[in-house]
């Protein structure tokens, strides 16, 4: 499959950097946010909005998608993106975290995890190479190896201990890849926890092993932000500078600023729809509960500076209406708009980049977002 990455503009005053990524069914620009369609679709959300709001790729859940509904039905259907009537790419993601923290039992061995499904108590037992042909099944056009990911805190001990096994998956991963005729294009995960040397002994392994992305994963756990950005810092100068650099499950606007400076590529999060179904709305003027009495007259969009369907036709006293007689239209509006804002914020600080303006940019943003008042 053909498949290149190119960074096509770096910023004099961080780490921060532009870059197109080819692959077979499409082209990406980053940094880039992946929406999260964990079960094959984004929560609340149709296509045409995810098209209609830029999105150029979603993610799905391989762990979910295989347990519900089952590899046999997706094939059935031509794979994953016609069975959700996708037409752009999707990243599916092992499901590993999926599998140690909802399974009801596990059991994790060098050979594979045997799990109970948290759906039916079924048993499965996964094995890499598995995930990978499992993925491979979806249709995925970026894959994620099956790696151990540990809580905040752990034992350094714990830690070293998950890093030697997800290198031993990640290199069992690429070797069933390469078996498979390199179908869709596989990333190696970055693991450590929060021990730098640890982290940069697992992106050296990685590196020895080869892949056409990397990721770092374990991070956003429970960890202090500042921690987590130490773990960032510490991290990238060690990935490779020609490969996309991809931030597992990193999702708040001000944390995705920080990690684009870093030198990031790719996010994803389940935050813009999780919160917007709980009523929160992140705008270019801070986070704004649509719930809260202060609302209840207020015949203003949620952020005048969007421009997104929910914005050009609804006001924040309407949606607080929604909201409180349990409509569903309120919570499918504001998780459309908070989708928006999070694209729209990437492809804003791609123009940054491009601009040479990136740390202007973001501290316009971050005076915007966090002075400004909202209730």
């Amino acid at each position: 499959m053909p498949f290149s990455f190119e960074v096509t503009h770096n910023d004099s005053g961080s780490g921060a950097r532009c870059g197109v990524m080819r692959l077979e069914r499409g082209t990406l620009e980053t940094p880039v946010f992946m929406p999260v369609g964990t079960q094959g679709t984004v929560k609340t959300l149709a296509p045409r909005e995810l098209h209609e709001a830029g999105a150029q790729i979603v993610l799905g859940n391989a762990y979910h998608l295989f347990l519900r509904p089952g590899l046999d039905v997706i094939q059935e259907a031509g794979g994953l993106h016609r069975f959700m009537s996708w037409d752009k790419l999707i990243l599916t993601d092992s499901g590993g975290y999926q599998i140690f923290s909802l399974a009801l039992l596990r059991k994790i061995k060098d050979e594979g995890v045997e799990f109970q499904s948290h759906l039916d108590g079924n048993r499965h037992f996964l094995r890499p190479e598995d995930v990978v042909d499992i993925q491979n099944a979806l249709g995925a056009d970026i894959m994620m190896p099956l790696d151990e990911c540990v809580a905040y805190p752990t034992s350094r001990d714990l830690a070293e201990k998950a890093l030697v096994r997800t290198t031993l998956w990640a290199r069992r991963s690429r070797e069933r890849w390469q078996e498979g005729g390199r179908r869709g294009v596989l990333f190696g995960i970055v693991q450590g926890s929060t021990y730098d040397d640890l982290r940069e002994r697992s992106t050296a392994e990685l590196k020895a092993i080869g892949f056409q992305g990397y990721a770092l994963g374990g991070l956003s756990v429970g960890e202090p932000q500042d921690l987590m950005y130490n773990m960032l810092r510490s991290t990238v100068p060690h990935l490779p500078a020609g490969s996309p650099r991809y931030l597992m499950g990193v999702g708040l606007p001000e944390d995705i600023l920080e990690a684009v400076s870093l030198g990031i590529d790719m996010f994803d999060c389940v935050v813009p729809t999780r919160y917007g179904r709980n009523g929160t709305a992140f705008t270019s003027r801070g986070k704004l509960t649509v719930r809260n009495g202060v609302f209840a007259h207020d015949h203003t969009p949620l952020d005048p500076a969007c421009g997104c369907y929910c914005c050009q036709n609804f006001t924040k006293s309407y949606l607080r209406h929604l909201f409180n007689a349990g409509e569903i239209l309120g919570l499918r509006l504001v998780s459309f708009h908070n989708v928006t804002f999070f694209l729209k914020l990437l492809a804003a600080a791609r123009q940054a980049i491009r601009a040479g303006r990136f740390a202007d940019f973001r501290r316009e943003f971050n005076r915007e977002y966090f002075c400004a008042s909202t209730s």
